[in-house]
């Protein structure tokens, strides 16, 4: 059964940085694309960070390239996203995802998830 937990939200001041990390287990886990995804308070899921298994490909959306940045050590079984000049709008539970099944950033894309984590920005 593979398990994704993510950790390293929190609360943090506008301009700030933080690191989420995700740590992934079980069979199989982890061998093809993984990504972050996040949800704001009544809002859909929206995909924020992609990564290749090689890490050979890294993929954002607009509103986040520049400031995030996705990364994996798949030794530690863990992937990464540093989060650079946070804003209020990036407040949002953040999930982990793994094993994607076609080739599209869509939700119903990935096929196991974490349980998502709170990141707070404040003003």
């Amino acid at each position: 059964q593979v398990q994704l937990v993510e950790s390293g939200g929190g609360l943090v001041q506008a301009g700030a940085s933080l690191t989420l990390s995700c740590v992934w287990s079980g069979p199989s886990a982890g061998i093809n694309a993984m990504a972050w995804f996040r949800q704001a308070s009544g809002k859909e899921r929206e995909f924020v960070a992609g990564i290749s298994a090689t890490s050979k490909n890294l993929f954002y959306p607009n509103n986040v390239e520049g400031r995030f940045i996705v990364s994996r050590d798949n030794a530690k079984n863990t992937m990464y996203l540093q989060m650079n000049s946070l804003q209020p709008e990036d407040t949002a539970v953040y999930y982990c995802a793994s094993d994607r099944i076609r080739n599209s950033w869509e939700v119903s894309a990935m096929k196991h998830w974490g349980k998502g984590i709170l990141v707070t920005v404040s003003t």
